[in-house]
């Protein structure tokens, strides 16, 4: 009996649940498909090691914080659910039904709707880890070679543990509140008046432009200051504390925003007095203002989630974008090996700081070694620990080759650099560029590289050769924006360069940045190097600093078996004449740069898309729940205006502007918020080269704002309903 109470009850009571269920369901969909991602690899083709259960168990612990927040959502929108039929449940008890049968009632209710939400989440959320699969592989730039069904026990499994957790929360507060809440409560409900205040509207209209200023200072805070993350350590921590005064400020000036705008909105339109007697106008703004009172904060908070969730949406996958498009720039041969040599400053760092002992056996470098003849050594197991014994020699696999030699740019034994960025844009005017905020490029100054060597990685790399003459210089960078920028600029327009009291004059007026890499890197090995003539090189005596061997396996090799056969090579030590004159530094392959490039990019794709979705459709189902509680609450109101001659269609005309901007105005200060933050991320990300937010985030931000969307649709439609109820019974009473 009680069963089919409840289930009868479930169907009627269907637009009061929907929400919840649309939230639930979506919750389940999300939670299953997202943590199917280890299997999504496996069939991707994507045969890293490791790499499934790195992004599985990421996944997972991020699943139970996300779903932490799901319980709060389903909280609160069982609250709705509870305001709304509490009368049903006072009459229960009025009819003799003890508390217990009343609470047994809903407990079954809560099932109905869980269990109906969790098989059509894990629906949908089967055929969308299908779906994921090939995002996966073209994320991961895989093809898929045997694609089949596949169905994870494991994100079933969890995601089940989330939703009865999320359950037994929801059941034990409504069991709370039927035993808590007194019969004539529960009865008199749907009659209580709503207590609606409204504030000194000129009070709040100055609490308004407090807020708006506080927010216009701090964007110009941001943009002036940008993120602290170039900073030096000395200015690290006043960098941190200025940003955390801007992020103080943007977030009080929210939520002050929100507490003026009720009083702004009466008096701006009073003052458009056609527009605020015209229809329901009158009656909209007195009751958005009274509305605004009661949740300004949640508003706010609303807004900086919303803020956070197009944030890291947009600013991670797109970074992750821009890296890896500059791949191929930043990795132009099939493998890399550097050699660092030692300097003053490394003998002094030694002798002083670390182990005196090893100082002995090193010597100051006054020349660069060869590198191509040296590198031969031992292999070892993958393990990375025993030696196989195998002599390894790079002439088994090179084909193509080329050393690049890089000199700082002051004599042997010298500290002074000859050519520095500051320099530069002090000759041009111009401001240092942010990318060398925090670095030692003025300490250290540009490289310094002969032009023989860099012509022929240009041939390499299927380019002509550039003439540089004995008394002009060419200057390259491989990081592109805004540094390849400055150095194109500095070359056009004639400036000279002065080395070793030869001064240079440009050589061409622009920086190719496509041929200017030095090794094998993620983001990067070149950010500033001067080329000049190997003559004049020959008599500049200037300090080396490293040596960079670039490889390209012999035609017809495979790649595979190539990197394989040298991955693990133990290198001899380079003597002089007994001493150490530098150190192996950085071996790297294209193909695994390529491959921790692709992981990075899914990785950051795979946590901005979570954490993202899961905020919006949360911020998007508070204000469902709000608006539709509101409708409820002024049932009595719209029924009053139906009895004096309103039309119907214009009291859900005036719903529909209540909603539209409780909606539009958190999204709209989240979206400023965004755009901001964004514009200094962009100018971040332009040291390496431009950032573009269209393609897959372009894609994804629209299904998050058409989530957002579905959900105010959603909600004016269930208030329609509700408002159509009310008017039915206008003269009932």
């Amino acid at each position: 009996m009680l069963c089919k109470l409840a289930w009868g009850n479930v169907r009627r009571a269907g637009r009061d649940y929907l929400v919840y269920l649309l939230t639930l369901t979506l919750g389940v969909t999300v939670f299953y498909a997202f943590n199917t991602i280890s299997m999504q690899v496996d069939i991707a083709g994507i045969d890293e090691e490791g790499l499934a259960q790195v992004m599985g168990s990421m996944l997972g612990d991020l699943t139970y914080f996300l779903a932490g927040v799901m319980a709060f959502l389903m909280v609160y929108a069982n609250n709705f659910i509870m305001k709304r039929r509490k009368k049903e449940f006072g009459l229960y008890q009025v009819l003799g039904m003890g508390r217990g049968r009343v609470a047994t009632i809903m407990a079954l209710e809560t099932v109905i709707v869980s269990v109906v939400a969790f098989v059509a989440g894990i629906v949908l959320g089967v055929g969308l880890s299908q779906l994921m699969t090939f995002f996966t592989a073209s994320l991961f730039k895989t093809q898929i070679a045997n694609f089949h069904f596949f169905f994870s026990m494991h994100a079933f499994y969890l995601t089940l543990a989330c939703m009865l957790v999320m359950f037994v929360l929801t059941l034990l507060l409504n069991l709370r509140a039927v035993r808590r809440t007194k019969l004539i409560e529960l009865m008199g409900a749907e009659r209580r008046n709503e207590s609606i205040k409204t504030r000194n509207p000129w009070i709040a209209i100055a609490i308004f432009a407090v807020g708006a200023v506080l927010v216009g200072v701090a964007y110009y805070r941001l943009l002036r200051d940008g993120f602290p993350l170039t900073a030096t350590d000395s200015k690290l921590q006043e960098a941190m504390n200025q940003f955390g005064i801007t992020t103080a400020m943007v977030a009080v000036g929210t939520f002050a925003l929100f507490w003026g705008l009720s009083g702004m909105l009466i008096k701006l339109l009073q003052s458009l007095r056609g527009v605020y007697w015209r229809g329901l106008n009158m009656f909209t703004v007195r009751q958005l203002a009274a509305k605004v009172n009661t949740v300004c904060f949640s508003m706010g908070v609303i807004a900086m989630l919303l803020f956070l969730a197009i944030t890291s949406v947009t600013c991670g996958m797109s970074i992750a974008n821009v890296m890896n498009e500059n791949l191929e720039r930043y990795n132009p041969v099939d493998v890399s090996q550097t050699y660092v040599y030692y300097t003053p400053d490394t003998l002094d760092y030694y002798k002083g700081y670390a182990n005196p002992s090893e100082a002995d056996r090193m010597v100051l470098a006054d020349t660069t070694v060869d590198l191509y003849p040296a590198w031969h050594g031992k292999g070892k197991s993958a393990d990375n620990n025993d030696e196989t014994g195998k002599k390894v020699d790079i002439a088994d696999v090179a084909g193509e080759h080329v050393q690049i030699d890089s000199y700082l740019s002051y004599p042997f034994g010298g500290s002074n650099p000859s050519v520095t960025p500051s320099e530069m844009c002090k000759i041009m005017g111009e401001k240092l560029p942010k990318a060398f905020g925090g670095s030692n490029a003025d300490t250290m100054g540009l490289f310094v590289t002969p032009a023989s060597q860099y012509n022929k990685l240009r041939q390499m790399m299927g380019e002509e050769p550039v003439h540089i003459g004995r008394d002009q210089y060419l200057l390259t960078c491989d990081m592109g924006g805004e540094l390849v920028d400055l150095y194109t600029k500095y070359m056009a327009g004639g400036h000279t360069l002065t080395l070793g009291g030869h001064t240079l004059k440009p050589a061409t007026d622009k920086s190719d940045e496509d041929t200017a890499a030095i090794a094998n890197s993620a983001m990067g090995s070149n950010s500033g190097t001067v080329v000049v003539a190997d003559e004049l090189l020959s008599q500049l005596n200037l300090q080396p600093y490293s040596s960079s061997l670039l490889v390209n396996y012999k035609q017809g090799m495979d790649t595979t078996e190539a990197d394989e056969s040298i991955k693990y090579t133990v290198l001899d030590n380079l003597l002089v004449d007994g001493k150490e004159p530098g150190s192996w530094g950085i071996f790297i392959t294209r193909s695994e740069m390529y491959t921790q490039a692709a992981q990075m990019n899914g990785l950051i794709s795979y946590l901005a898309i979570y954490i993202g979705f899961v905020l919006v459709v949360a911020c998007a189902a508070i204000l469902s729940i709000q608006q539709l509680s509101n409708v409820a609450d002024g049932s009595r109101s719209y029924r009053v205006l139906a009895q004096i001659g309103c039309e119907d269609r214009q009291i859900r005309h005036s719903v529909m502007a209540q909603q539209a901007v409780f909606f539009l105005f958190p999204l709209a200060v989240g979206l400023a918020h965004s755009f901001v933050a964004l514009k200094v991320i962009i100018e971040l990300v332009s040291i390496f080269g431009n950032m573009s937010i269209g393609g897959t985030v372009g894609l994804t931000c629209a299904i998050f704002l058409a989530a957002y969307g579905g959900y105010f649709l959603v909600t004016y439609l269930m208030s329609a309903g509700m408002v159509q109820a009310a008017i039915a019974t206008r003269y009932s009473e």
